[in-house]
């Protein structure tokens, strides 16, 4: 339930108006960050709870009766606290009307990483229907205005990791997808939600390659190319155990590293034997792993990597084109890593 009363226009700048829900999250008598009552007498916030105070039952029932009214509010400043919260129940960020688009991109990216990184040290489907529930929940979200994962798209992770990366890749595989709509009829949630999970989970067999091989910066023996070369067929097998009754997710995970030509792996397809979601994870993946450092290469600024893509043939060129495009153009402006000191 969203707060009835609107905030005022100066307040709702500088403090998030707290819903019920968003209330319920907290711990009961010990609120993690202060909260603030509106006052109409002198139309100004004022300290009503301080952090970490032990409330009386009463002065929880208070706060409840603020929250429901519309009068209780958290400062911007401690948006990091309140992130947390929502980080944990992603499905907030659909009821709180407070938070800016660009906040609630950070918000999808910390909690899909975290679900992700829960489901690689954990890989069972308990831990996976979880990813699925907050996927579900960003594809809800995204669902209402496609517009919306441009604010992602400034949410690319520069910093390597299995998590990362595979968040990164569905940012820009969700990305695609939509372009790939355009003139068309739009994308339907169904497919949106197969594709949004696909995306998310299509390098998981790479967790099951040892550490030792992923960090090296010489060239790979033949037995080490062998186990990376396996990661497809293992995640592949990983995701069919979720039982979820789709191809796309089998697709994206064996298909990935799949190329127009044949040159690629673990079947070797070409062209449209391979899938949709397969091509698309492809250019999707390469994409995002050219732009973060890695152990054996330096990450490239966005438009190198693009303009590289769209000229390898071994990609789709009716979708590789389309990120080049939209960065000459500027439709779309990635950020750049910050130049180190």
């Amino acid at each position: 339930m969203v707060a009835k009363k609107e905030a005022p226009l100066l307040v709702a700048e500088e403090y998030y108006q707290i819903s019920q829900e968003m209330l319920d999250s907290f711990p009961k008598y010990r609120l993690p960050l202060p909260v603030f009552r509106y006052c109409d007498n002198v139309a100004q916030l004022q300290l009503f709870i301080a952090r970490e105070q032990r409330m009386t039952n009463e002065q929880v029932e208070e706060v409840h009766a603020l929250a429901k009214e519309g009068d209780l509010f958290v400062s911007r400043e401690d948006y990091p606290i309140y992130s947390k919260h929502i980080i944990k129940q992603l499905d907030l960020i659909l009821s709180d009307r407070n938070l800016k688009e660009s906040e609630i991109a950070y918000i999808c990216v910390e909690a899909l990483n975290t679900r992700l990184k829960e489901y690689i040290e954990q890989p069972v489907k308990i831990v996976a229907d979880k990813l699925y529930a907050d996927t579900l929940v960003l594809t809800e979200y995204l669902i209402a205005d496609p517009y919306r994962i441009k604010s992602f798209l400034n949410r690319l992770n520069r910093e390597h990791s299995l998590a990362s990366h595979s968040v990164n890749t569905m940012i820009i595989g969700l990305w695609l997808l939509f372009q790939t709509k355009k003139g068309e009829k739009a994308v339907e949630r169904k497919e949106l939600d197969r594709y949004a999970l696909s995306f998310l989970m299509h390098d998981v067999g790479m967790s099951k390659v040892p550490s030792f091989i992923l960090q090296k910066t010489m060239p790979l023996k033949p037995e080490e190319r062998d186990k990376i070369n396996q990661h497809a067929l293992v995640g592949a097998k990983m995701v069919q155990k979720l039982d979820l009754g789709w191809d796309e997710l089998v697709q994206a995970a064996f298909e990935h590293h799949e190329r127009m030509d044949g040159s690629g792996y673990p079947r070797k397809l070409k062209g449209d034997q391979i899938s949709k979601v397969g091509r698309l994870c492809a250019i999707a993946d390469s994409f995002c792993a050219m732009l973060t450092k890695r152990p054996y290469a330096e990450g490239k600024d966005a438009l190198t990597a693009g303009q590289e893509i769209a000229g390898d043939p071994r990609y789709d060129p009716r979708y590789s084109s389309i990120i080049r495009n939209a960065l000459i153009t500027k439709e779309i402006a990635l950020k750049e890593p910050e130049a180190a000191a």
